[in-house]
């Protein structure tokens, strides 16, 4: 019965102890045994496993038999916890109807546990805050509630103080979540109306999706339409997770489970897609959420024409895995064919490149990251740019405008001086400050290319790890931005090409002449590296050829025989130069990337 169903997500900051509460939930429910139990079940990655976070969302449902000896079922989805994934915590909580808000009391609230409940507030749903770690010597629970009440605003005097890594208080939070959390409010006589939470590929079975039964119930075999496309899809298998894949023959109203189609295309039906039935259709979707857009790109270009169709095939089926990833086919006259991809942050990047190198053995290359700009033109159109190439090529730019994104720091009161400080030299205007008891929240504009990048490393350094921040897009603004070309012996090389604040251009254009410097193999000849700014060369630098030694043989005799010598020697360098090809090694782009952390 669906009173008896709990939906509900696990929301906080990163390393605050989701997934191994988790673990301890899924083991006191008997999900799993002993012996099959692993340390972060619903870290299915190997990759989330080895980083210790969590990439993407994971669903689970419980059989929990409360103390009045009720059964319940408890579908339950871990969240990750870093602010490149925020978009992966919106998506969970749309099937859920509460959150369980976990505090580390070692560390007390962070950034994105601010954040996160936010998103959980504005979707209405019942918050139960959980005090975790308290089995450590460290841990402070005064302190936390007290940041707790003072920054979030919560009451936590019902507060569940307990310990995922020894199970204390695990059986008084599981009460209090059949209590405090309502059941879902979907009618199982309506029409079908199912909401599309994920999707993934499997190599079995195709695409696999995660659904949650809003109203209606689903059954094996019936014909489903969706309500964006009007596409029609045939049921092959449903089921639910325990965390093992089991097959059902119905989904009830309420509950949270997985679905086959005949369908190999996600694009067709993406995620925040309503499906119902073809035959009795509901009248309207549920109330799904907005695809997020990627903030960063980069072109990605793999080692070796022969990768070509692989990566191809490989970045579609992340894609279905993965619906913020965005790729289109880009051509470098240096690199050859490869894709511009879009990310929502440098982690993102980081974690598809190491997915693409690890599931389908490809080595890449991997351009400067840069976000979107938008360009107004003289004749007052919006152009949104995401690559230096399709900057370069535009005329009649009447002004540049980059995207600005509204920041919350929280930080101990003893380092603010030195994070308002790095705040000035990312170009940042400080909005608001707020004193707590021992912490400070700050609240900045910054342009977003400033905290892309390693702003989240400058500000764990500047505060000895304990600074936390989240971001979200505010606007775009108008700004002086440069475009920074690398030519290699006055031949323009578009993978170095670069973009930049004006105020930032000379420093970076040096800095990273001098790391192609470093990286530019000696050859035969002089290879002349120039960072221009349009015609205007802004820094330059020389790679010394390599030069036999012509006179070696010439023991005395006449002076104008060892003139001849250096004489052929040097027309034979100004001949190689007018022919021969500079070779880059792999290094070289990889330098770019560098340039880019490096930047003030």
């Amino acid at each position: 019965m669906i009173k008896y169903i709990r939906n509900f997500s696990i929301i906080a900051h990163i390393d605050h102890g989701k997934s191994t509460l988790s673990d301890r939930l899924i083991q006191t429910c008997g999900g799993l045994n002993e012996r099959e139990m692993t340390s972060q079940v619903l870290d299915s990655m190997e990759l989330e496993r080895e980083r210790g976070i969590t990439i993407k969302s994971q669903n689970v449902t419980l059989n929990y038999k409360s103390k009045s000896g009720q059964p319940y079922q408890l579908n339950l989805i871990d969240t990750p916890g870093h602010v490149d994934f925020s978009y992966e915590v919106s998506r969970s909580l749309a099937a859920c109807e509460g959150a369980l808000l976990i505090v580390d009391v070692t560390q007390g609230v962070e950034a994105q546990t601010v954040a996160n409940y936010r998103i959980a507030k504005e979707m209405n749903l019942k918050i139960i805050v959980a005090l975790n770690k308290i089995d450590l010597s460290t841990a402070d629970p005064n302190r936390a509630s007290q940041e707790i009440k003072n920054i979030i605003g919560i009451d936590v005097n019902n507060a569940i103080q307990c310990s995922a890594k020894t199970g204390y208080g695990i059986p008084e939070l599981l009460e209090c979540l059949i209590h405090d959390i309502p059941h879902p409010q979907g009618d199982p006589c309506a029409p079908l109306q199912a909401l599309i939470i994920d999707s993934w590929f499997n190599q079995y079975l195709g695409v696999v999706s995660l659904i949650c039964i809003k109203n209606g119930k689903l059954y094996k075999g019936d014909v489903l339409k969706s309500m964006n496309t009007g596409q029609k899809y045939t049921v092959d298998q449903i089921g639910i997770f325990t965390p093992k894949q089991v097959k059902r023959e119905i989904l009830d109203c309420g509950e949270v489970g997985w679905l086959v189609c005949a369908n190999k295309n996600i694009i067709k039906t993406p995620v925040g897609d309503t499906f119902t039935l073809s035959t009795h259709p509901a009248k309207k979707a549920c109330h799904g959420f907005k695809k997020l857009q990627p903030y960063v790109y980069a072109g990605l270009f793999p080692i070796g024409s022969k990768n070509q169709k692989i990566f191809r095939d490989a970045l579609y089926k992340l894609s279905l895995n993965d619906s913020s990833l965005f790729y289109e086919p880009e051509r470098s006259e240096f690199l050859g064919l490869g894709f511009r991809c879009g990310f929502l942050g440098l982690l993102h990047l980081d974690i598809i490149q190491e997915r693409l190198r690890r599931e389908y053995s490809l080595d890449l290359l991997v351009t400067a990251p840069m976000v979107v700009y938008e360009i107004l033109t003289i004749d007052n159109r919006i152009i949104y740019v995401d690559s230096p190439s399709k900057l370069l090529s535009l005329t009649k730019i009447k002004e540049i405008r980059e995207p600005v994104v509204l920041c919350n720091i929280l930080l101990p009161k003893k380092y603010l001086g030195e994070i308002i400080s790095l705040c000035i030299k990312k170009r940042g205007t400080q909005i608001d400050i707020i004193y707590h008891s021992t912490q400070v929240t700050l609240t900045y504009e910054l342009p977003m290319s400033e905290i892309i990048l390693n702003f989240f490393d400058q500000i764990k350094s500047a505060s000895h790890g304990y600074a936390s921040f989240e971001y979200k897009f505010s606007r775009f603004q108008r700004s002086n931005i440069v475009c920074i070309e690398i030519l290699i012996n006055k031949k323009r090389i578009d993978a170095l090409t670069v973009i930049t604040h004006q105020e930032q251009s000379i420093y970076h254009g040096r800095l990273l002449v001098n790391k192609l410097q470093k990286l530019i193999p000696r050859q035969q000849f002089d290879i002349v590296i120039q960072a221009t700014i349009g015609k205007r060369i802004i820094s330059r630098g020389i790679v010394k050829q390599l030069r036999k030694n012509v006179l070696a043989k010439c023991h005395g005799g006449d002076i104008t025989r060892k003139k001849k010598l250096l004489y052929n020697q040097k027309e034979g360098k100004k001949r190689m130069k007018q022919i021969g090809n500079v070779n880059l090694p792999h290094t070289v782009f990889l330098a770019v990337f560098d340039v880019n952390n490096n930047k003030k």
